[in-house]
């Protein structure tokens, strides 16, 4: 009996685990990954599997918005006649792209005639006075001589000399009033040889640009305080945009602004940031925000529509990957890490900012390492539990 009772005693310590002692067991350790996956080359192929090794970027953050494109202020004329007159022809509409000097309309300017006449009258009086000045003189060199003899009292000739003074200081006023006549003239686009009547005079563009108001037809009586012609030089243009009051704070002026136009899509349009209104719209609470952007070819036109990309203060260089390649699994973002031509890695990670496409990568990647873009979809369908990723 007592023999039983030993062996019995020996089987149950046997039976008994072994405790393991606390400074045995492996230290815990950080894993951000969840397991492997493979997918075969044939399937990469099939679902064009493509991937991109983990980087430094700068990362510089760009608030969009919309704006239209307007001319510049003082690159903008209002054509108006220099004197009143009546339009006998109109050589420009609304549209037109004009050259500097070109003839925009043509008019009878009667106010250049009337000045024309006044101009002769003027001349034809002076040289009335001239001679009138030269019979005086003569007269008073007579008197001055009978004076001197005692044919003729002292009286008579100081007489001849006032007379004499009072032709001259006629002669110097009418010289006066033709020679603003001439300038008026020249102001006209006339000469002082110019013949009283019908003057026909013209319109010209002072810069190039396009027409972008017209206020005339033939006929019609003007006045040098009527606008006719807007002409607009769009060599250098303003894209205005509204930036909502949240986002005012984020941008800066004299920053380089990127902007495009549906009808150029594959074309990018350098301009920079040259005004911030500091009054809001109390309806939309926008501000208004210029970029000056160069026109040389004259690709964008007056109204278009543009999208505006302007920098903000958010610049930074870190890990960043395509927005494409993280995908969402339980609730946690996760990317799938090339590990071998068929394996890859299922790896938490946790994203900062979002900027161009890119995710800024904060933690659970390192540069160098390679993640999949486009097919991360397929592998999360594999990690989900579908297998189709291993077929063929």
């Amino acid at each position: 009996m007592k023999r039983i009772a030993i062996l019995m005693l020996l089987g149950l310590w046997a039976c008994t685990p072994v405790r393991e002692k606390e400074e045995d067991k492996p230290a815990p350790t950080e894993d951000t990954s969840e397991g492997l996956l493979k997918m075969s080359v044939k399937a990469q192929a099939h679902v064009g599997l493509k991937v991109v090794t983990v980087e430094i970027q700068a990362l510089t953050e760009y608030l969009q918005v919309t704006g239209t494109v307007q001319p510049i202020d003082s690159k903008v004329t209002h054509v108006r006649a220099a004197s009143s007159g009546r339009l006998i022809a109109i050589n420009a509409k609304v549209g037109d792209r004009v050259s500097a000097g070109d003839v925009l309309a043509t008019f009878d300017n009667t106010e250049a005639a009337e000045v024309a006449s006044q101009y002769q009258i003027s001349r034809a009086e002076l040289d009335k006075l001239n001679v009138q000045l030269a019979i005086a003189r003569q007269q008073g060199e007579r008197n001055r001589q009978l004076s001197e003899i005692g044919a003729i009292p002292r009286k008579e000739y100081d007489l001849s000399l006032g007379e004499e003074r009072s032709i001259g200081a006629s002669i110097e006023t009418q010289q006066r009033i033709l020679a603003g006549h001439r300038a008026k003239l020249q102001r006209f686009g006339f000469g002082e040889d110019a013949a009283p009547g019908s003057m026909t005079a013209q319109i010209r563009a002072p810069f190039g640009g396009i027409v972008t108001h017209a206020d005339a037809a033939p006929g019609e009586i003007i006045r040098p305080e009527e606008e006719l012609f807007q002409i607009a030089d769009t060599s250098q243009l303003w894209v205005q945009a509204e930036v909502y009051e949240k986002d005012l704070g984020r941008i800066l002026s004299g920053q380089t602004a990127s902007i495009n136009v549906d009808t150029y899509p594959e074309r990018e349009f350098a301009g920079r940031v040259t005004y911030i209104s500091d009054l809001l719209d109390p309806q939309t609470r926008t501000a208004r925000v210029r970029c000056e952007v160069s026109n040389a070819e004259g690709l964008l036109k007056l109204d278009m529509f543009a999208t505006v990309r302007l920098p903000t203060k958010f610049r930074k260089d870190g890990i960043a990957i395509p927005t494409d390649a993280i995908q969402q699994i339980a609730g946690k973002e996760v990317v799938f890490v090339r590990t071998g031509d068929t394996t890859f890695e299922q790896r938490s990670i946790r994203v900062g900012k979002i900027v161009q496409g890119l995710a800024e990568i904060l933690e659970g990647l390192q540069t160098g390492e390679v993640v999949v873009t486009e097919g991360a979809f397929h592998l999360k369908s594999i990690a989900l539990g579908d297998e189709i990723g291993e077929e063929g």
